[in-house]
């Protein structure tokens, strides 16, 4: 019987792999060169940000009245302007003689403790030239000047209760000497050099706010030279006495408007004589004061200037 072999399972022929790889073309990607961004470099003058703002840029009428610290400013300008005022009219009766002996320890005393509440201004001629440099904006420097008004006027009455206290055998109180009339010229110009005298060492008094004593001593010592050279200049060379004060918010306490005339024309005349007198003039004086301090400061190279 014939045996029949099986048949055999036909051989799988598996699939030979690919064993040509695709090549694979790498491109290289030249970097694009890029443009430097070069900066100029602006070279800035020596006199770059003379009229810059030195104070807060956000200080305006609108947010100024939100600050506790306004208040607590004014109130030390009043104070301070008190007290000076006190001083000065004690200066006027005593001669001044004395001034070199007393009063700038007193005038130094009275900076010192006003310094850290209110920057210790306490003169609208110095004031005018923190505005006009700007390092103080336009609202908070009238706010000062009346500040400083009010205070002088608080030192007058507490002077004036005093000497009405005292009867008749008081001192009369301390009152500016009339200015003749062919001696407004005279008197104005020594008012101005004064308060152009005292508006650059505020000036530069501000380049050593970091010190309270030694700012106070240079304010002081710009105020005692003003007076000194404004009596002297005026007794020796001018034959006047008792006309200056370099303080326009003092000398309004000073009765320095008419109070008599031949009419209404001839006291309004007065009243706008004794404004640009002791007011208007010495507040320009003080600008150019304060001018000439930046100016040298800036043409010294001065780091703070």
């Amino acid at each position: 019987m014939a045996t029949t072999k099986p048949k055999t399972a036909a051989k799988k022929t598996a699939a030979k792999p690919k064993t040509a790889a695709a090549k694979k073309t790498v491109k290289t990607v030249k970097p694009v060169a890029t443009p430097v961004e070069t900066k100029t470099v602006e070279k800035k003058g020596i006199f770059s940000g003379f009229f810059g703002k030195k104070y807060e840029e956000n200080e305006s009428i609108l947010t100024i009245f939100k600050k506790p610290t306004l208040y607590g400013a004014l109130v030390g300008e009043i104070l301070g302007t008190m007290l000076l005022t006190l001083v000065l009219f004690a200066i006027s009766m005593l001669g001044p003689v004395t001034i070199s002996q007393y009063a700038t320890f007193a005038v130094i005393a009275i900076l010192i403790v006003v310094y850290g509440i209110s920057g210790a201004q306490l003169n609208p001629i110095i004031t005018a030239g923190m505005m006009a440099t700007r390092r103080m904006s336009v609202i908070r420097g009238v706010l000062y000047i009346i500040a400083q008004i009010i205070g002088a006027w608080l030192g007058w009455m507490i002077f004036n209760a005093f000497c009405l206290a005292g009867g008749d055998s008081a001192y009369p109180m301390p009152a500016m000497a009339a200015v003749a009339e062919g001696n407004f010229g005279i008197v104005t110009a020594v008012e101005f050099l004064g308060a152009a005298i005292i508006g650059f060492f505020a000036t530069r008094a501000t380049a050593y706010k970091r010190s309270a004593f030694t700012s106070a001593a240079v304010v002081a010592g710009g105020i005692i030279t003003a007076v000194v050279i404004g009596y002297v200049v005026s007794a020796a060379f001018l034959g006047l006495s008792n006309n200056f004060a370099f303080n326009p918010a003092v000398a309004l306490m000073y009765q320095i408007f008419p109070t008599a005339g031949e009419g209404f024309g001839e006291i309004f005349g007065g009243v706008c004589s004794a404004l640009a007198t002791y007011a208007l003039f010495p507040m320009i004086g003080g600008i150019l004061g304060a001018y000439i301090a930046d100016f040298a400061s800036k043409l010294s190279g001065e780091k703070n200037a």
